[in-house]
């Protein structure tokens, strides 16, 4: 790719998130943000069909980075305590870009594609989850239920935090697999 051109998404990227770190994604314009780029607004639209474009872009790609940073999703069926530390592991690693992304009304957004990629992921090794309702409302609680107690948890001791959710889910699969 041309530097020029990496160097121009570089620019609307950082305003983006400049921007999206202060304000709803609603009420960002192009025009606001070609300034703060220092690029007309016709040079984004080269790159966007909108802003709600470079934020769907920019949310795939997050996506995307945590999902590649969990090296063993099926642990979470497998070895519950080893697969939430990965899951949290690879929260935490996009560092606050997730909260600037996913702010808002868009939270909702990010648990359930992350929920449906990583359910993919697992049903593809354990097909038996994606048929048998128990199993897979399992995942779904395991999954949302670890991410909304985690992030809502934050200022709270990390590791603490992880050592409990690690326990409830050894927990909750175990007695799973004993029923």
């Amino acid at each position: 790719m041309d530097l020029r051109i990496q160097r121009t998404r570089k620019n609307i990227i950082n305003a983006f998130i400049e921007l999206r770190a202060s304000k709803p994604l609603e009420k960002i314009t192009v025009k606001e943000l070609s300034d703060l780029a220092f690029i007309n607004k016709a040079t984004f639209y080269t790159h966007y069909k909108d802003i709600y474009d470079l934020a769907e872009q920019l949310e795939n790609e997050a996506i995307a980075s945590v999902l590649n940073d969990i090296p063993h999703p099926e642990y979470l069926v497998t070895h519950p305590k080893q697969g939430i530390l990965e899951l949290t592991s690879a929260f935490l690693r996009q560092g606050n870009l997730f909260n600037i992304l996913f702010s808002g009304t868009r939270q909702g957004i990010l648990i359930e594609r992350i929920e449906n990629n990583l359910k993919q992921k697992i049903y593809s090794i354990y097909p038996e989850y994606k048929t048998n309702l128990e199993k897979e409302l399992l995942l779904s609680v395991l999954i949302q239920g670890n991410f909304r107690a985690f992030i809502s948890h934050t200022d709270e001791d990390f590791d603490k935090v992880i050592a409990i959710l690690r326990n409830i889910s050894e927990c909750i699969m175990q007695n799973c697999n004993h029923n």
